[in-house]
């Protein structure tokens, strides 16, 4: 069978990010990002073998103007030769377990979602129907953020609170990055020379959203993030878990409403809010080896409640085959590895300093001390793993 290209696309409000995976090469043919669509300063940025190969500014551009100043490059790079469309989706609720392809009633049942994901789905849908648009030949796909979490059992998706809210309402624990959990996880098991089908990770995906996972058998059992992207982990500008009755607190006592108080917890809060300095923990690490207190604290904060969710959550795991450490964070900062692991001591965890410092920018590896339960940084790729979803829907007897 002759080699195939998928072009992967991720849709935000202004932004489009994307990527041309090719079967027959580990790195994209071509990636980039659109960004600040519908004001005067939207460009367009694509990267060939880690460089900047084309910029261009696209004053005014909408997705659509986007994608038609995409399209030459992904022609010229792929020589005409595209198969598919794969779609990132944030929320497919309790309908979607996997991937699918995309039809009628698959953009309907997305629409659906939009009340459970108002910031993503959007835009999401917007994605994909400008892309059917302008490949209307094309077989296109979707991949859910949500979908892989829907294994879990119900006494780790509930909420302890009255049933007709889930019934109804459909208001439970999500979770999400589950392309992420779903590849590193896989990739875990074939690092350690373990069937995915008979292995148990604790998975920690650390960027600016950050969420851990316990993967056993090649599924999810229990994640962080819950209803919305906001549960858990402290993240780069979310606060991740508070009090239930926070919002009545700061509501009672600041007057604040609703939508000042969310903005406060999702936009104002995590690393930033803590060191009053920066969402990026690259800054964070700097400030800290200078002395800069709010930054140390924000660092140690981070670190303290991962390492409380990644123990907390192998209560779901039969055993512990390994914790893999991935995203911009877990594949780049050997100090939040460290200092995460150096929580973890009743689990048995123990860092090699060397092995931890060797694996940044890219590097994968194993990090454990000698003698101690695995430990290990992969890279996350999301976009090929939505590619390998798109080729097997395309495979399919019934694609």
């Amino acid at each position: 069978m002759a080699t195939r290209n998928i072009l992967v696309l991720n849709c935000g409000s202004s932004s489009l990010k994307f990527a041309l995976i090719s079967q027959a090469h580990a790195t994209p043919l071509l990636a980039g990002q659109a960004e600040r669509l519908g004001s005067p300063q939207a460009v367009l940025h694509c990267w060939q073998a880690a460089n900047i190969r084309h910029q261009r500014e696209l004053p005014g551009a909408d997705h659509r103007a986007a994608l038609e100043a995409l399209l030459p490059l992904v022609e010229e790079a792929c020589e005409g030769r595209l198969h598919g469309i794969g779609h990132r989706v944030v929320h497919g609720g309790e309908q979607f377990t996997q991937s699918c392809l995309i039809d009628a009633r698959a953009l309907e049942a997305i629409r659906a979602m939009v009340p459970l994901a108002p910031l993503h789905n959007p835009q999401n849908l917007l994605g994909i129907e400008t892309a059917m648009q302008l490949f209307p030949g094309l077989p296109q796909v979707a991949v859910f953020d949500t979908a892989f979490h829907q294994s879990m059992p119900e006494h780790a998706f509930r909420y302890a609170i009255p049933d007709y809210l889930y019934r109804e309402h459909g208001v439970r624990r999500y979770g999400f990055h589950g392309t992420s959990h779903r590849y590193v996880g896989r990739r875990a098991a074939e690092i350690a020379g373990l069937a995915p089908g008979d292995s148990s990770w604790l998975s920690a995906h650390l960027g600016n959203g950050c969420s851990t996972c316990a993967i056993v058998d090649g599924q999810s059992r229990d994640t962080s993030m819950g209803l919305t992207p906001l549960e858990g982990l402290v993240m780069g500008t979310r606060s991740g878990d508070v009090d239930p009755n926070l919002h009545g607190h700061l509501a009672r006592v600041l007057g604040w409403s609703l939508e000042e108080i969310d903005h406060l917890l999702n936009s104002e809060s995590g690393l930033l809010g803590l060191s009053g300095l920066s969402n990026d923990m690259r800054s964070l690490e700097q400030a800290r080896a200078r002395g800069h207190r709010p930054a140390t604290l924000a660092i140690e904060v981070f670190c303290y409640r991962l390492a409380k969710s990644l123990s907390a959550l192998s209560c779901a795991l039969p055993r512990l085959d390994g914790v893999i450490f991935t995203g911009g964070i877990g594949e780049n900062s050997p100090l939040v590895r460290a200092r995460t692991v150096g929580y973890l001591g009743l689990l048995g965890l123990a860092v090699d300093k060397a092995a931890n410092a060797r694996c940044v920018g890219g590097v994968s590896g194993t990090i454990n001390a000698p003698g101690h339960p695995r430990l290990l940084v992969i890279p996350t790729s999301e976009e090929r793993q939505i590619a390998l979803d798109t080729l097997a829907l395309l495979d399919s007897p019934t694609s």
